[in-house]
This record gives structure tokens, C-alpha cells and sequence, in this order.
């Protein structure tokens, strides 16, 4: 391509600026330290606030696992851990009182194991109507859930709170898998 040729072509582009190329990468280069000071700074503001995150916990094992897995992965010092137990009747103060107590030993061990902060809620209803509202109310920045173990075909057939959840909660949906030997 010959010079008269790419002025040309600069002249048909308008509304640009033609500038020389040590400009240009001087330009990107002064750009690009300022954008870093702003990008770290924001995330400094941003872990500073915290997110929420809820886990819906209950007393079997993969629920455990997913709250060790949110714990592991997801959350940071600053952030909001929400404990969600969904209770089928209140009244029954057996359950109550169990679910107090789950939620209140998983509160301790998320200060001590992740030094998060932990709110628990127990919420009678049906467990995949109260993870949405909740998730809807606190606006978390994830919902952890744990997985029962079905078979696709009873999963289908019977339903799931994670597939519920994953469909209608208005947050991300994290499904954490049974236990496994390779994770965790």
C-alpha cells in the first residue's frame, strides 16, 4: 500500500483522529497504569464491603459439603455468609431446636475456618420457595446448595430444590456435587 492510498483511506474514516504511532502506544501506555491504579482501588472498595452469600443447610451430608465447598472457594474475608434452613413445621420443637443448633455450630466454624462473617435464618416452608425469596431479599451474590444424590430420572420425576432454584431464584445458582475423593 502506497502512502497516497492511506491517506485516503484516513480521510474517508471521520471522525477519527489520525495520530502517529509513538502517540498512540505512549497514549495506551499512560491509559493503561491509570486504569490499573482505578481497577485496584475498586476491588479494594469492593472486598472491603463484602458480598452476601447464601448456603441452604440442612443436617445431611452434601449439604455439609457444599458449605465446606463455599467456604474453600467462594468466600472471602469481608463477605456475608447466609445460612438458610428451611423448616416443614416450626411447631415441632425437636426440629427447631436441632436446626438452631446446625445453624448456630456452622455460624462458629465459618468465623473460625474462613473468618467470614455468619448470619443463619431458619425459615419454615418449603425449602426451594424460601432459598428464592431469600436470595431475593439479601440479592446475594451466589446461592450454594448441595446436591441430594437422585438419579437424573428421579430428579425429573420427583423434583429438586437446586433444579427449582436454579430456574427461579433471581441470583446465581451454584449446585455443589456429592462428595467426591478428587475435590475437597
Amino acid at each position: 500500500m502506497d502512502s497516497d492510498s492511506l491517506k485516503g483511506e484516513r480521510q474517508t474514516v471521520k471522525g477519527l483522529e489520525t495520530v502517529e504511532e509513538d502517540e498512540v502506544y505512549d497514549s495506551w501506555n499512560d491509559g493503561a497504569e491509570v486504569e490499573k491504579k482505578e481497577t485496584a482501588a475498586t476491588i479494594r472498595r469492593r472486598r472491603s464491603k463484602g458480598r452476601d452469600i447464601i448456603v441452604a443447610v440442612d443436617h445431611g451430608p452434601n449439604s455439609r459439603h457444599a458449605f465446606n465447598w463455599a467456604l474453600l472457594h467462594l468466600c472471602r474475608q469481608a463477605d456475608t455468609l447466609h445460612l438458610v434452613h428451611a423448616l416443614s413445621d416450626s411447631k415441632n420443637r425437636l426440629l427447631s431446636d436441632m436446626a438452631e443448633g446446625l445453624v448456630e455450630k456452622l455460624t462458629i466454624e465459618a468465623l473460625k475456618m474462613a473468618k467470614v462473617k455468619a448470619v443463619g435464618k431458619i425459615v419454615e416452608g418449603e425449602a426451594s420457595k424460601v432459598i428464592c425469596k431469600e436470595a431475593e431479599r439479601i440479592r446475594p451474590v451466589a446461592v450454594v446448595l448441595g446436591t441430594r444424590g437422585r438419579s437424573l430420572f428421579q430428579s425429573v420425576m420427583q423434583g429438586s430444590v437446586g433444579e427449582y432454584c436454579f430456574h427461579h431464584s433471581k441470583a446465581p445458582v451454584i449446585i455443589v456435587p456429592m462428595e467426591c475423593k478428587l475435590c475437597c
